[in-house]
């Protein structure tokens, strides 16, 4: 009888175990990059899709909340700026919530399993931080004389602040590691 064709690890393409047949096949259809899309019906990975439009929202917001905070922060003389020691608290949390953005970013970009939850975290300390800074900036609005991104629930940002955390939380639970559906 005649032989069955052999691959480059030795193993019997033609065999009979599916797991090796569905490698194979696998391999053979990646591209030349060794990265695959998803097979059909399959989840997509959650830096994919809508899931691009959220980092992308998340990326605006660290880089502007991070301008913001510099600006604000640096002690760049200028007249009518205010300046750090006349609203540390106000200032703070500008720097705070850039770098909130900035984790959130980085980690919901990534799809292993470290990145899932650190981006967890930093949503809800986001949602947390947006809520609560929101609520203490309308009890006690002598504190933010200087606007911040949480300040009035993100009412300087279009309410985006407000909105985001609620949008990523729930696309981060959507894309839980070792979920198998959508």
């Amino acid at each position: 009888m005649g032989e069955r064709p052999v691959n480059s690890e030795g193993t019997n393409r033609g065999g009979t175990n599916p797991d090796e047949t569905s490698r194979d096949s696998a391999r053979e259809s990646a591209p030349s990059g060794g990265t695959r899309e998803p097979a059909p019906g399959a989840p997509t990975p959650r830096n994919r899709g809508v899931g691009m439009l959220i980092i992308t929202a998340y990326g605006i917001f660290a880089v502007s909340a991070f301008a913001r905070a510099f600006y604000q922060i640096a002690p760049f003389p200028q007249e009518g700026k205010v300046q750090f020691p006349d609203a540390p608290v106000a200032l703070s949390l500008s720097a705070v919530a850039a770098a909130v953005y900035i984790v959130a970013t980085l980690a919901l970009a990534r799809t292993s399993t470290t990145a899932w939850t650190v981006a967890l975290a930093a949503v809800l300390v986001e949602m947390v931080g947006v809520i609560g800074v929101g609520a203490w900036s309308l009890l006690q609005p002598e504190v933010f004389e200087v606007a911040t991104v949480w300040g009035g629930f993100g009412r300087d940002y279009g309410w985006v602040p407000l909105v985001l955390p609620f949008v990523g939380l729930y696309w981060l639970l959507r894309h839980r590691p070792g979920r198998t559906a959508a």
